[in-house]
């Protein structure tokens, strides 16, 4: 047993420390990596450099565990833009109830380009998505000839966004 646990810590000091995985097959992210993604999530073009100083780790460190990070899924580092001001004039969240099978509706809403959040959930809806579209036309093309012709789609309900107050992704690290 004590041979394992060495192991183990050996292996977690070659791979950086944060490549271990939970039982439910999360990666398990020490202190140091949940640090590195906090302080991405205040600006996503932070230098590696300054990075590694406020967390403790040398800029090629910091670098190896991001793009870690990055491959594992645990994290994406974007441009999160105003919709409103690259052309998308109509967002709306949509509520579906689904007969059946959930998970195939859901992967379905996540291969339209248009749709940019897809959750499901427990409550009056068993799905939620989060549409982004050009005009009104459009999103009426989405729902009425993309989303309720999936089958098992049962109806629809749409939350159309008057005007987006809050959109950020600083949610930190637990």
């Amino acid at each position: 047993m004590h041979s394992e646990a060495v192991a183990s810590r050996s292996a977690e000091h070659r791979d950086g420390g944060n490549s271990r995985e939970s039982r439910n097959g999360t990666p398990h992210l020490d202190a140091v990596s949940l640090a590195i993604i906090e302080q991405l999530q205040q600006d996503g073009r932070r230098p590696y450099a300054a990075i590694g100083k406020a967390v403790g780790l040398s800029e090629a460190a910091v670098r190896q565990r991001v793009q870690k990070l990055l491959d594992q899924g645990v994290m994406q580092i974007v441009a999160v833009t105003d919709p409103l001001t690259v052309g998308f004039r109509r967002q709306a969240m949509v509520g579906l109830h689904v007969e059946g099978d959930v998970e195939s509706i859901a992967e379905a809403l996540t291969d339209m380009p248009e749709v940019e959040y897809v959750v499901m959930t427990a409550g009056s809806f068993d799905i939620l998505a989060e549409i982004v579209c050009e005009d009104d036309d459009h999103l009426l093309d989405v729902i009425n000839k993309r989303i309720r012709a999936l089958p098992g789609v049962r109806s629809t309900e749409s939350f159309v966004y008057l005007k987006l107050k809050k959109q950020t992704y600083m949610w930190g690290t637990r």
